[in-house]
């Protein structure tokens, strides 16, 4: 079954009681048993509700995965995937990821004893060398967010294979429609739902795959025990989200693709970050490990102010946080998404105040460019 199709056709299909095309939404929190013990799949909707078994279903086979988990935001997928970890036990860190994954990895599980080592995981190297004996992981994102930084995952995969890791990819700007890292090697893939799989700015969601029966039993028990689980109501809109995946990734990546190339021949532009560019340092690799570039662009403006001046002046693009709507959003991650980085620490990856990230949504990309321009006059 070709991506496509799958989007469509994957999971769990309708109702077979009713014949219903949709899934229902099972709004229940418990159910009845035939006897003590013995129930009919569910018992309690912390461990498992059937519109959340659908979406999970669904997710698994997309990411060609072995077993799927829904959570309440993409932090509680992210917080549960790290509680599978023990005090005294290391992780390798890419240093270019979402500010939260940064705050809760430096400010909570640090005080649990769970440490992180942040390096630009597009260097290979300095993955290596961040190795301790105590390390059991690594982790990271391509592209990486806010600078569009892609790491070879191949590589990655040698690396971790090679010391004993495991291997967990954040998948949120490609989705599986773009790019499959558990087909490249990874462990763990995990995604912030809220963004292009619900892709209407009308959900808040974490989506988890994992490659094995073992780890699916781990990180089950963990989801259960944390409980920070997906409502039905929000799975069924996910479900309902990535029917037209496909066709907003596309849509996505054309506006990208037009931005990208007009920002980069602006003479006012400091630097365009996008992985579809030619001359991205990560072009190659990208196109090798990805069937596409996404809708994600950051470039630099110069200046604070030149950036506020930008936010200020958009009709088409919506100042907001979050990713991966159907409307285009924009944001300074300095001050937004990535401010619970220290400022010094912001300085040392690049994250100037006069860089602006922008969600390319489903508008006309030339309605879209109209708009930049304007917001970018003097």
């Amino acid at each position: 079954m070709r991506l496509d199709t799958k989007l469509i056709h994957g999971g769990i299909m309708g109702d077979k009681q009713t014949g219903a095309v949709s899934v229902p939404i099972y709004q229940v929190s418990t159910y009845q048993q035939e006897a003590i013990g013995k129930h009919r799949g569910y018992e309690y909707s912390r461990t498992g509700n059937p519109t959340r078994t659908a979406l999970e279903t669904l997710i698994a086979e997309l990411e060609n995965g072995v077993r799927g988990f829904a959570f309440a935001s993409g932090m509680a997928a992210v917080s549960t995937v790290v509680s599978m970890f023990n005090q005294g036990d290391h992780l390798v860190v890419g240093d270019d990821i979402y500010g939260g994954t940064y705050r809760v990895l430096s400010k909570v599980f640090n005080r649990l004893g769970i440490r992180s080592t942040f390096v630009d995981s597009s260097r290979p190297e300095e993955v290596e060398a961040a190795i301790l004996p105590e390390t059991k992981a690594v982790y990271i994102e391509t592209p990486s967010n806010p600078l569009l930084k892609v790491t070879d995952l191949s590589k990655m995969t040698s690396i971790c294979q090679s010391k004993g890791l495991l291997l967990i990819v954040d998948n949120t700007f490609l989705t599986p429609y773009w790019q499959n890292p558990l087909d490249l090697g990874a462990d763990i893939v995990l995604h912030s739902a809220t963004k292009y799989i619900g892709g209407h700015s009308d959900v808040v969601a974490g989506l988890v795959v994992v490659n094995s029966e073992e780890m699916g039993e781990q990180l089950h028990f963990l989801q259960n025990s944390i409980g920070a689980v997906l409502g039905p109501q929000d799975s069924w809109l996910l479900m309902r989200g990535l029917k037209t995946l496909g066709l907003r990734m596309r849509q996505h990546e054309k506006g990208a693709a037009q931005l990208a190339k007009w920002l980069a021949s602006r003479k006012d532009i400091e630097s365009v970050f996008y992985p579809g560019l030619k001359d991205h340092v990560g072009h190659e690799i990208a196109r090798a490990q990805a069937r596409g570039f996404g809708g994600m662009i950051s470039f630099d403006v110069g200046s604070g102010q030149r950036a506020e001046e930008v936010l200020s002046r958009t009709k088409w693009f919506t100042l907001a946080e979050s990713l991966g709507a159907v409307e285009s959003l924009i944001s300074v991650p300095a001050r937004m998404t990535h401010a619970s980085i220290p400022e010094e620490r912001r300085a040392e990856l690049g994250i100037v105040e006069g860089l602006i990230r922008i969600s390319v949504g489903v508008e006309d990309p030339e309605d879209l460019i109209e708009d930049l321009e304007q917001a970018l006059q003097p």
